[in-house]
């Protein structure tokens, strides 16, 4: 895939993983939007790199997808990187409420790309290039038993990058999907303390190399160091029984 002169919308963009990846397309000759849920954020990332386009937005919610949709496609996006996600340790044992202390992860981090995505489809089939990258976890294949909802979200933006990558063969839409281990950002900072866990993980800029490298060959699963483990420990079989189980379609 071609690294410059595209127009890329990175959710979750300013911070961490999305900063990183966003700062290394804008130096590669990209026009770059990002988003956030918090302008202090924003403005913060802008300050730093003058050269992206923000804008504040919820990608958990209906309106903040819609706009955000109508701002990526008048920008003419043709890259969209699906980095907004939250984490929490959820004991299930305390019931619904423990579901509901905080933000809901179902929504950021799987009903937020998965609705995103589709909404950009027509604009970027009708192209007939670009790109959908969805950063998922490689808790999305072997979970974390004390963060189980953020690992169901993560598996399931796997499965549905799976999907999504058949459904678009011989469009010229590629689909990628990013899966880091542990990396040194906000994300489970504060877990980590509760946990006692000193081990702080990669630094993102690892990660958005591994990006670079991987969106520049076409590498359609790219597995990041330790999370690349995960991958391979999870599954057996499962590129032979999904070719079999998708033979006609």
């Amino acid at each position: 895939m071609d690294l410059s002169n595209n127009t890329v919308l990175v959710t979750g963009g300013a911070t961490g993983i999305g900063w990183c990846i966003a700062r290394r397309l804008l130096e590669a000759g990209n026009k770059v939007l990002v988003c956030g849920r918090r302008q202090e954020r924003l403005d913060a990332a802008l300050e730093r790199l003058p050269g992206l386009q923000a804008r504040r937005c919820d990608v958990g919610t209906a309106e903040g997808r819609e706009a955000l949709g109508e701002w990526a496609r008048d920008e003419g996006v043709n890259v969209l990187v699906n980095n907004a996600g939250m984490q929490r340790m959820v004991d299930l044992t305390k019931g619904v409420r423990a579901l509901e202390a905080g933000d809901n992860e179902v929504r950021i981090n799987f009903e937020g790309p998965v609705y995103l995505t589709v909404r950009l489809l027509p604009d970027l089939i009708a192209r007939g290039t670009g790109a959908v990258v969805n950063v998922t976890s490689g808790l999305g294949f072997v979970p974390m038993a004390a963060m189980p909802v953020y690992c169901a979200t993560k598996a399931g933006l796997h499965l549905f990058s799976v999907s999504l990558r058949r459904q678009l063969r011989g469009t010229g839409v590629k689909v990628f999907e990013l899966i880091p281990p542990m990396v040194d950002t906000e994300l489970d900072r504060g877990a980590r303390a509760e946990r006692g866990q000193a081990e702080r993980g990669i630094p993102p800029e690892e990660v958005a190399q591994a990006f670079m490298e991987g969106l520049e060959r076409d590498r359609f699963e790219i597995a990041v160091a330790g999370a690349a483990h995960l991958v391979a420990a999870s599954r057996a079989s499962f590129d032979e029984i999904f070719e079999a189980m998708n033979a006609r379609s």
